[in-house]
């Protein structure tokens, strides 16, 4: 698609995660020359063999100001075509700081304005519910209070999450009244805002609706996967997913990005309700997503494609890729679920099924294989040490 891709260079933010790993092998595959900046050298996508030059940086979250001087400085000394965030508390940060940049390279994300609006799940909720896209039955929570007015009439099973945040963390699950206000109380005490929602029947499978939206809002690229496996298995970051086709779920989750104005890459996450088969939106990640790999594996190279948008280069929609396509978290994703599960034994694939056609996994790659060692040697400091705080306080799916 570009006639010298060697010539382009690609700055990628937050090594530690696994789709940034996906990201810079995505690129480089395609002949990018890969920076990528982490603030500790005990980062995955630092040891891959795709990563052209390593940075360490200030945190983003503990030294957000640094971070963004550091930026700043390293790209006027070291010009870059594109500068690609990949995690949420980057993306808001370098968003914010927009202006900074012009001139130095190219930042393809949405407004601001329109990312604090994204990551706030009850807002996304609502604007949904005006598009007529089917939600689960969601109920606003200012206070206790007004918990205990509600806590009878609710539709229980429910789950109460944090308005903004990412994965299971903050997420807790109530079958009965007497539940409610300590799970609460739990997320207020963290400083969240939380909302109460009933839970979907746990048999309906999630989909992922992941899209690439240009400068008119038009998508450029989509992609629809179903979860298989989960860790924790009641629901956290998928360990095991493939590649689907899912209409309704890629038409929703394109219109009401469409209606937030939103550029650049999001998912939008459903849930199959079993009792009426419809797709039900449960948020919406305005960022990269964790399994971003499976994607890149089934054929749609959202980094590339991505990198192609920032620099006005035209491309037709990819909207087609491989059904099917597996890909697997193994370590230490997959073999959490798999001590976690009661059904261990009668899990399906199984968990023993290491090699199959069209099974790939998230970090090993026999192409690009240290990325494995850089994963275990991440998590020898990662309850200690100090460049690490970050990443305790931010994980994400």
């Amino acid at each position: 698609m570009v006639e010298n891709s060697e010539q382009i260079q690609v700055f990628v933010t937050d090594g530690y995660w696994r789709k940034t790993l996906a990201a810079v092998r995505a690129l480089g595959r395609m002949g990018i020359q890969v920076t990528v900046g982490e603030s500790t050298y005990l980062a995955p996508a630092l040891f891959s063999r795709y990563c052209h030059t390593r940075v360490r940086t200030p945190s983003p979250v503990l030294q957000p100001s640094r971070y963004v001087a550091f930026l700043e400085d390293y790209l006027s000394q070291n010009p870059h075509h594109v500068l690609l965030p990949m995690e949420e508390d980057t993306l808001l940060l370098l968003a914010r700081n927009r202006e900074r940049f012009k001139g130095k390279t190219r930042l393809p994300l949405a407004d601001y304005h329109c990312l604090l609006f994204a990551r706030d799940k009850l807002k996304v909720l609502r604007r949904a519910e005006a598009l007529g896209i089917p939600i689960p039955r969601t109920f606003e929570i200012n206070n206790l209070e007004e918990a205990k007015l509600l806590s009878k009439d609710l539709p229980y099973p429910v789950v109460i999450k944090p308005r903004v945040g990412s994965g299971s963390t903050g997420v807790h699950y109530v079958v009965g009244p007497d539940q409610l206000a300590p799970a609460l109380e739990r997320v207020l005490d963290s400083g969240q805002v939380p909302f109460v929602q009933e839970r979907l029947p746990a048999e309906g499978p999630g989909i992922g609706a992941s899209f690439l939206l240009d400068q008119d809002h038009q998508v450029r690229a989509s992609f629809l996967h179903q979860r298989l496996r989960e860790y924790p298995v009641h629901g956290g970051p998928s360990t095991l997913r493939k590649s689907v086709i899912h209409d309704q779920a890629r038409r929703d989750g394109a219109r009401l990005l469409q209606s937030l104005h939103f550029v650049g890459v999001a998912m939008a996450e459903f849930k199959i309700d079993t009792r009426d088969g419809q797709a039900k939106l449960l948020e919406v990640n305005p960022r990269f997503w964790g399994s971003l790999a499976l994607a890149i594996h089934a054929g749609v190279n959202f980094p590339y494609l991505l990198t192609l948008m920032a620099l006005g280069c035209d491309f037709a929609p990819v909207v087609t890729y491989r059904l099917g396509q597996l890909c697997r978290w193994f370590l230490p994703g997959d073999v959490l679920h798999f001590l976690q599960n009661p059904n261990r034994w009668h899990l399906k694939p199984s968990f023993f099924t290491f090699r199959r056609p069209h099974l790939s996994y998230d970090i090993i790659d026999l192409d690009d294989p240290m990325p494995v060692l850089g994963s275990i040697l991440a998590l020898l400091p990662f309850y200690g040490g100090r460049d690490f705080a970050h990443i305790r306080m931010r994980r994400r799916v």
